[in-house]
């Protein structure tokens, strides 16, 4: 029996990717690479000595760039994940899968389950996520406590349907994650009477490891040079498949003796919470001034109209990149730059203003809900303010 086996994760056939699962636990079966049923089968090349004896899962990232990332998640990984976010709960309950099974928080609903000693509801996603699916879902579950991941968008959708609030009632919790969460849709969910936990994590962390800004049992956050956020505890894996070098340059031991990941992801801890300020790579430089886009983007959350929104760095030749805002609206007519300038100027400062603005039906995604934001810059038809003029920069 190989180490480690490809799997094609279907999902009009999720079941099977259980089974797989529940082999993996119980030690009869090789440990899963999943991925999309329908696209290339992983080409696979390491050493079985290298691979941690009780490797479990090779979790690729939705990284848009470079090679693929594969991280090795030992059972002990996703144990300890499953058990400090029952922990965190409440207890164990029985969980509603809503995103693709082969991405790492599709894969950890299953995880839970199996964990927890329950039956999970699995969603049919073949033809995308639908609402009203989901809102029947709810109706097979036990009367126990109960449980569902979701990505902003997914919440957002949900919140606007007839029968969705009532739906999104019925969970004892709900973990949003994938993306940041916009400030106005957490207060949307408040005011329907919802549990909601924005979570922060990755492959590389099993997952969610901090929910809410404060870190899972076990979960320990470093603040490290100019930002940037490492990870330590239980659940963070063994390295990448056949890639000493990216392993080397990510992974380390913390002070305390545990596995530590350093993220690419820059933030902050204010009155013991975390704030996650975004990913370097994704700082918008402008005329040697660095924004960080989420700043932006919950500041243009308060927007009228205004559903979803993500800034970018698009580039300049004056400036090096401009400010750029992209916005989903609700039924309306998208404002102007001008406009929204103007609503933001008490939010933000003079410099973190967007100087670009395009109005889109939907934002590109990557990954279980990741705005692409290369794919969002690269678009055409923004709508750009002056920038070449004597007047003081920010004006």
């Amino acid at each position: 029996m190989p180490a480690l086996e490809p799997f094609a994760v279907d999902p009009a056939r999720l079941p099977a990717y259980v089974e797989a699962l529940t082999k993996v636990f119980d030690g009869t079966g090789p440990a899963l690479l999943p991925y999309a049923a329908g696209t290339p089968r992983p080409e696979l090349a390491y050493d079985d000595a290298a691979l941690p004896d009780d490797l479990a899962l090779v979790a690729s990232t939705s990284g848009s760039t470079g090679p693929p990332k594969r991280a090795l998640l030992t059972r002990g990984n996703l144990e300890a994940s499953a058990t400090a976010t029952h922990a965190r709960l409440g207890g164990r309950g029985q969980w509603l899968l809503t995103m693709p099974a082969h991405h790492i928080a599709g894969t950890q609903v299953l995880v839970r389950s199996l964990v927890g000693g329950t039956i999970p509801i699995l969603l049919n996603l073949e033809s995308g996520f639908v609402p009203t699916d989901f809102v029947d879902a709810t109706a097979w579950m036990s009367p126990s406590r109960r449980y569902t991941a979701l990505v902003p968008t997914q919440l957002t959708r949900l919140l606007d349907h007839p029968d969705g609030p009532a739906a999104l009632a019925t969970f004892d919790a709900i973990l949003l994650g994938g993306a940041a969460s916009p400030p106005a849709l957490l207060d949307r969910a408040a005011e329907a009477g919802l549990t909601v936990l924005p979570t922060y994590g990755m492959s590389e962390t099993a997952g969610g490891c901090v929910y809410a800004g404060l870190p899972l049992d076990g979960t320990t956050v470093t603040v490290g040079d100019e930002g940037r956020l490492g990870l330590s505890g239980p659940t963070v894996a063994a390295g990448y498949l056949a890639d000493p070098a990216r392993t080397g340059a990510a992974f380390d031991t913390a002070a305390d003796g545990q596995r530590r990941f350093w993220t690419d992801d820059i933030g902050a801890i204010e009155d013991g919470v975390l704030q996650v300020l975004g990913r370097r790579d994704d700082l918008i430089s402008s005329g040697g001034v660095k924004v960080a886009p989420r700043v932006v983007e919950e500041a243009a959350a308060h927007l009228p109209g205004v559903s979803e929104a993500v800034a970018v760095g698009t580039p300049d030749e004056e400036w090096g990149q401009l400010v750029s805002l992209a916005v989903v609206v609700r039924p309306g007519p998208a404002p102007a730059l001008a406009e929204v300038r103007d609503l933001l100027r008490d939010a933000l400062p003079a410099y973190a203003l967007p100087r670009r603005l395009l109005a889109l039906e939907a934002i590109p995604a990557r990954g279980p809900g990741k705005p692409d934001r290369a794919a969002i810059a690269a678009l055409p038809g923004w709508e750009t303010w002056p920038t070449r003029s004597a007047k003081t920069r920010g004006e």
